[in-house]
């Protein structure tokens, strides 16, 4: 059964299935799906949670193991599949394909992974584990849809907000759903009667500029090393969460990859940016307005370097994941500290 985010609440209502799959790219959407499965099992009286991360080395009959045995108080379990890139392996095809055959009513099964490409989807494991349960993709919300997306969770807060101030925070956030979801819990602190003005969102940008993750792309495109280090450190101690500072940072290195790559093949900067901010969903007025920063840090680094820090952005990612046993903040601050300008760092993993 395939199933939108937002259709998730009722379909628990009416029944928990043994299997879920949820795939995307979209962190907050995939998490707070995961929250609503994990909670109605809870209150469905499944007790233990086995949490499972795949990869080349993982072994499936470890997974068969626990599926197949009870504990010693026969308690009902969950058994998460954290599987990133949604490749189980020959084996792991065969046990998902074993398992349900005859899931057990004391089991849930979720799988979690990145999205799933068409020929996944249209593979023999994935279609039998589909047909087993329910299947949730989470796509970004479109640039033009978040307002909306933005006043339906205030609503449900039991706050509302002016169609500018909508406008105003959707601009911000540019698709981040987990800045989103930061910032309006905010907002909420500093609403008039349950109401949210523009003036309202420019109060908060101001308070929080300080340390803000569109600060730190700032400074370190403009190549201020120790400004890199300083707002990381600010953005580390206020709790502002790792995968949002790596969201702001690959944005920022991709658009400039992207960038560098045109440019290398003759055409102008102008012509460039507009192509980038066309191909990535941005407005190309946003994108004009930091020329200046851009090509600064263009003129300093190569598109192999960029590529370079992409490949290490996407170590990070599996740091934070739990797939990669790295500081994610030393990784974060090097990685920053590199787009800056800073000599590549030798020894470190990536």
């Amino acid at each position: 059964m395939k199933l939108r985010p937002d259709q998730l609440t009722g379909q628990l209502q009416s029944q928990l299935s043994p299997i879920y799959i949820i795939s995307g790219d979209e962190p907050l959407q995939v998490s707070e799906c995961c929250d609503q499965i994990r909670q109605k099992a809870r209150d469905s009286g499944f007790t233990e949670r086995h949490v499972y991360h795949v990869d080349n080395s993982f072994d499936w009959s470890d997974f068969l193991e626990a599926a197949h045995s009870l504990s010693l108080f026969a308690e009902k379990q969950i058994l998460e599949l954290r599987m990133p890139n949604g490749k189980p392996g020959d084996s792991g095809r065969k046990a998902l394909m074993e398992y349900v055959k005859q899931p057990s009513p004391d089991n849930l099964v979720i799988m979690v992974t990145d999205r799933l490409d068409a020929a996944t989807q249209k593979s023999k494991w994935f279609k039998a584990v589909d047909q087993a349960g329910v299947f949730i993709p989470v796509w970004p919300i479109e640039h033009d849809k978040l307002p909306g997306w933005i006043a339906r969770r205030l609503r449900v807060q039991g706050f509302e907000a002016t169609p500018e101030a909508l406008a105003l925070l959707a601009e911000r956030i540019e698709g981040n759903l987990l800045a989103a979801s930061q910032e309006i819990e905010k907002l909420k602190l500093l609403a008039t009667d349950n109401r949210i003005s523009a003036d309202t969102i420019r109060e908060v940008v101001s308070d929080s500029a300080r340390y803000d993750v569109f600060q730190l792309s700032d400074v370190a495109l403009n190549g201020d090393i120790k400004g890199v280090v300083r707002i990381l450190a600010g953005l580390r101690s206020e709790g502002i969460e790792p995968p949002i500072i790596l969201w702001a940072l690959v944005r920022e290195i991709r658009l400039l990859s992207h960038i560098s790559r045109l440019r290398s093949k003759g055409s102008s900067t102008d012509a460039a940016i507009e192509a980038a901010a066309k191909a990535h969903g941005i407005a190309p007025f946003i994108l004009k307005k930091r020329r200046g920063l851009m090509e600064k840090c263009m003129g300093r680094n190569s598109e192999q370097t960029f590529r370079r820090l992409l490949i290490h952005a996407g170590v990070i990612d599996k740091s934070i994941k739990g797939l990669e046993r790295l500081n994610t903040w030393d990784e974060l601050l090097t990685l920053s500290m590199e787009l800056a300008g800073a000599p590549q760092l030798a020894g470190l993993k990536r």
